[in-house]
């Protein structure tokens, strides 16, 4: 009796084992790589893969630029009220060279112009703040492009992928397997997800440096404000 029992409980654990290889086995098949999935994506993913690689040289290169762009020197505005105020204004021009911000650089144009009518001074300042944010602005339009493209580029591509899914499922004789029509359908929706993945970061990047520029716009705003209302006290 003992040894039948022993015999029953090998058996069981050889089916159990086996059953777990099994399962093991059929989870290594069914598991499949992130490049594996790429590769499955079809042509829609070289134009998403360039979208993505545009949007984080974009993204990076504005973030640096922008972050250099806020840093004005401690009390700036105030030293620089206080040279013009002492007749310095070679060594303001020289604090505005050394400081090269768009706000640094509005200043000089400002201070440079002392003597002219307080109109033409104003002009030019706010011709050089265009211009400066016109820089900080640069290729932002293209990173909102790619947040609008890539999603939509996905989509085509899974529509295409889906075409091409059906028209396998047409040609195929006697019934479809499940595997077929499952395969197909996953390889066309990854681009769809690709598409996604590169579109959502790219708006949110898109937004929060329109947020960096709207801080340092004001900066400037201020800055141009404060400079004029300077030109017009009454010791000037």
């Amino acid at each position: 009796m003992t040894s039948l029992l022993l015999q029953i409980t090998t058996t069981a654990d050889a089916d159990t084992t086996a059953a777990l290889a099994e399962g093991t086995e059929a989870a290594a098949e069914t598991s499949v790589s992130l490049f594996d999935l790429a590769m499955n994506g079809g042509w829609a993913m070289i134009p998403l893969a360039l979208l993505s690689l545009a949007a984080i040289y974009i993204f990076v290169e504005r973030y640096l630029t922008l972050k250099k762009a806020a840093k004005n020197p401690e009390g700036f505005n105030d030293r620089i009220k206080s040279m013009v105020l002492a007749g310095d204004i070679n060594g303001a021009k020289m604090l505005c060279a050394q400081a090269n911000t768009p706000v640094s650089r509005m200043i000089s144009k400002g201070v440079s112009r002392i003597g002219s009518p307080l109109k033409n001074i104003e002009t030019s300042i706010e011709n050089v703040g265009k211009i400066e944010i016109s820089r900080l602005e640069k290729n932002l339009s293209a990173l909102a492009t790619i947040a609008g493209a890539a999603p939509m580029l996905g989509f085509l591509g899974t529509v295409t992928g889906m075409i091409g899914a059906f028209i396998a499922i047409a040609q195929a004789e006697g019934s479809v397997s499940p595997k077929l029509l499952s395969s197909g359908i996953y390889e066309a929706m990854v681009t769809t997800a690709t598409g996604l993945i590169i579109g959502l970061p790219a708006y949110v990047g898109y937004n929060y440096l329109v947020s960096k520029i709207d801080s340092i716009v004001h900066a400037m705003e201020y800055s141009s404000i404060e400079f004029l209302d300077l030109l017009q006290e009454p010791q000037l």
